[in-house]
């Protein structure tokens, strides 16, 4: 028999769209060009007693590069996500210079060409918004509400809207914060800063761009109030399609579709009770909230209400972090850690693995648009991470490949990837298997 494949994932127990199933994966030229059958190839991978799983995609990230790269580069952040089983990830706007333009846009993709080991996209800010989408923007945003007037952002929404972009929204009123800011600027407790950005502004910003804009992601939700209002939301925009389809079949609707949401590993498993030990290192935004937050949100994730999981990965160092609470930077690593975490909260039953699996590959590659990413299926880019479910560790600090040299979850439980391949090449095998650049852009870049 010839030799006509690259490589074999044998022996393993591969998620497919059938469920799990004991067949071999055939790779060539970088896709998955069959599944079973016997055929031979160069390579050969043996995943026995192993879980097989598509590549995972970490829709929300905060490489800092350009700009304070001693917290984060492509290379740093890109080898954590893979380390994390994570074989792409989508870069946010908001680096030094922002990505607002052509020009800036094209200064951190010459960065991102020249260090990440894994794929990648990147996201333009709320600027020149045609010159982003033919530079080659998966999205604008996340889209800051409480940097810009609500004129501003209708505006922006209407731009994007109209270009057929996705508008994602860090969904938080400036003008609630700025008011409670004030009221409570005398408090030094880290507790302050979830009461300073409280739940309200999450669903007002929610309620003002959901009747703004038809087509909305919005990210990292953190408030059960505000997972209800999206849900709400749908019903109400399902409810309407309806009407307008009569007196046609209403079996066709696509209000999930055009309003989707993300929750990160922190809003389910960090909660205000965790300020007493960590302090101002679990500053983000929007904050931490409560414990009946944090079951609604995960309730939402089993059911599939929320759509997908994203890090919000957003590394400062130790030192900066342990500033006073109103001068501490927002943010918490997370890029590497995301699966870890989920795949333990499944050997927990806290979540299905097909669920897992939707939020992490199936549904960020259908939001975003990367049709050759997110299932285990013919034709698609062999991304696989292959997973020991049997191999528990805890997470330490030591052992992640961040810059940010901490993390929240530090001693949590946790299932790390055994190995990780992103288009037929093992590029994480318990350490960094090739060199700097491998990642392609996975933009559409128009001429």
């Amino acid at each position: 028999m010839d030799i006509n494949f690259d490589l074999a994932v044998s022996n393993g127990l591969v998620y497919t769209n059938n469920g799990l199933k004991s067949i071999d994966i055939w790779i060539k030229e970088g896709r998955i060009a069959a599944l079973g059958g016997p055929h031979r190839a160069a390579e050969k991978i043996d995943a026995q007693g192993m879980l097989v799983l598509p590549g995972c995609i970490d829709a929300h990230v905060h490489f800092r590069d350009p700009g304070p790269s001693y917290k984060e580069d492509w290379l740093s952040g890109s080898t954590a996500s893979a380390a994390g089983g994570i074989s792409t990830v989508i870069d946010q706007p908001n680096t030094d210079p922002r990505t607002l333009d052509r020009i800036s846009f094209e200064m951190k993709l010459e960065r991102a060409r020249a260090s990440s080991v894994v794929d990648y996209c990147i996201n333009g800010g709320p600027g020149k918004i045609e010159e982003l989408k033919k530079a080659g923007a998966q999205a604008i945003g996340e889209i800051f509400c409480y940097e810009h007037s609500d004129p501003e952002i209708v505006r922006i929404l209407a731009e994007t809207r109209r270009l057929g972009l996705l508008a994602t929204i860090h969904a938080e009123d400036g003008s609630i914060i700025k008011e409670m800011a004030m009221a409570l600027s005398s408090r030094q407790d880290p507790e302050v800063h979830s009461l300073a950005r409280p739940v309200e502004a999450e669903v007002q910003a929610i309620e003002k761009v959901s009747g703004w804009s038809d087509r909305l992601h919005i990210c990292h939700i953190s408030s059960g109030q505000g997972l209800n209002l999206i849900e709400r939301t749908r019903q109400e925009w399902t409810r309407e399609e309806t009407v307008a389809a009569e007196p046609k079949s209403a079996a066709h609707n696509n209000a999930n579709s055009r309003l989707t949401c993300e929750v990160t590993p922190h809003h389910l498993l960090l909660n205000v009770m965790d300020y007493k030990k960590q302090g101002s290192l679990l500053k983000m935004n929007p904050p931490l909230r409560g414990k009946a937050d944090s079951e609604r949100l995960w309730e939402g994730l089993r059911t599939g209400s929320i759509d997908i999981l994203a890090s919000d990965h957003a590394p400062h160092l130790p030192e900066e972090k342990g500033e006073d609470i109103w001068e501490a930077p927002a943010g918490v690593p997370g890029v590497e850690t995301m699966l870890p975490l989920m795949l333990f909260a499944v050997r927990r039953n806290l979540l299905r693995l097909d669920r897992l699996v939707d939020a992490l590959a199936t549904r960020p590659a259908r939001i975003f648009g990367l049709a050759g990413k997110g299932a285990i299926k013919v034709g698609k880019d062999a991304d696989l991470v292959i997973v020991d479910p049997k191999r528990v560790a805890e997470i330490r600090a030591d052992r992640l490949h961040s810059r940010a040299d901490w993390t929240p979850y530090e001693g949590m439980k946790a299932i790390f990837p055994r190995m990780t391949i992103i288009r037929g090449s093992v590029v994480w095998d318990d350490d960094l298997a090739v060199g700097p650049g491998y990642g392609r852009f996975q933009g559409a870049q128009l001429q």
